[in-house]
């Protein structure tokens, strides 16, 4: 007994001591990840289907779940947030780069994944659901800040946060870009293994990009790009 007493003692000794706003600060980072996906899970079990409004409200709560624990981190840890890529300094003239790159970046993307198609790199064996496909104007407006939030919180997660902490880790900045475009890729697989390695081609081009400019504001306005187009743009030309 008595040792077990010394050694929570020493315990308590040695763990960081949180003040009272450190302490809610981490519990509400916490709920806020965990609450709002399990809220939405619940409900769309209840309705026993899912549907385009479920899953972009769902992705938008969980992204911005993902930066506001990536925010308690870097807060934690007294780093500036200029470390992850968010610097607006110039923000005119990145937004323009980006908007100047993202054309041949999409020609460069779409050769890809047909040229990966032809050799018989497998494709979606079936249409995309349906859940995932905006309809009417309120879905569509819905879909639009979809694809804000989630340039905004996929470039501060895949690329600031990761490739920072990837590089602590390996102290290799070539196998942080790797690492950070494979994870960025895993969660589209629904696309065939021609839409995986097309995603991981174009999370290594952002990667490059944000270590060249040493901000996100490219990369996000060509990540914005490419889903308003995909999201947006094409379903109301009736070609999604």
């Amino acid at each position: 007994m008595v040792i077990e007493l010394n050694h929570t003692e020493l315990s308590k000794e040695n763990s960081v001591q949180l003040s009272w706003v450190e302490r809610l600060v981490e519990v509400s980072v916490f709920l806020f990840l965990i609450v709002p996906s399990m809220a939405i899970s619940f409900f769309a079990i209840k309705q026993g289907s899912l549907s385009f409004v479920l899953v972009s409200i769902s992705a938008i709560l969980r992204d911005l779940a993902l930066v506001s624990l990536i925010l308690f981190f870097i807060w934690r840890n007294k780093e500036p947030v200029t470390w992850i890529g968010w610097t607006f300094k110039n923000s005119n003239k990145e937004i323009v780069l980006g908007i100047v790159l993202f054309i041949p970046f999409s020609f460069g993307t779409d050769l890809l994944e047909k040229g990966l198609q032809a050799v018989r790199f497998s494709v979606p064996s079936t249409p995309l659901p349906s859940f995932l496909a905006a309809r009417g104007m309120a879905e569509f407006l819905l879909a639009f800040v979809l694809v804000v939030i989630v340039a905004l919180a996929e470039e501060t997660i895949f690329r600031g946060y990761l490739i920072l902490r990837f590089k602590d880790v390996t102290a290799s900045p070539t196998v942080a870009v790797l690492l950070s475009a494979g994870v960025f890729s895993l969660g589209h697989g629904y696309e065939g293994s021609s839409g995986v390695i097309t995603v991981g081609v174009m999370g290594m081009v952002f990667a490059l990009i944000y270590m060249w400019r040493k901000s996100l504001v490219a990369p996000i306005v060509m990540h914005f790009l490419q889903d308003f187009i995909g999201i947006v743009i094409m379903p109301l030309l009736g070609k999604g």
